[in-house]
């Protein structure tokens, strides 16, 4: 069985506009490809990563300033025997861990505090 939960977290230094709402846009394409570029591999290489089969960008929103956009996706893993259960809290301190404080993703820097991971 797939299972799923959500992964929040805000870029502040990728400015927000309105192409960023519209699924279909050059803008949300390309920025789409660009962060399962920098979520996927964190997620192969935590805990779930044997189970892990990929995220999918369901929307992106405005930070609380014109410079910041937030990212929502939803990522998905195989429910294993081996796994004995989604652990959200392990898997949050594996990406905070990652991103160095939740402070970097790649060459975006993150907002401290927006990192969410939701099982």
């Amino acid at each position: 069985a797939v299972r799923n939960f959500t992964l929040n977290f805000t870029i502040t230094n990728l400015q927000f506009t309105a192409d960023l709402t519209t699924p279909n846009s050059k803008k949300f394409k390309s920025t789409e490809r660009v962060m399962y570029h920098y979520i996927d591999p964190l997620l192969q290489k935590s805990s779930i990563g044997p189970y892990f089969t990929g995220c999918k960008v369901i929307g992106f929103r405005s930070g609380r300033d014109r410079d910041a956009t937030g990212v929502d996706a939803v990522c998905s893993y195989k429910n294993n025997v081996s796994l004995a259960r989604f652990d959200r809290e392990k898997v949050y301190h594996e990406l905070s861990t990652m991103t160095n404080g939740v402070t970097k993703l790649g060459h975006y820097s993150l907002e401290k505090n927006s990192l969410y991971v939701n099982g």
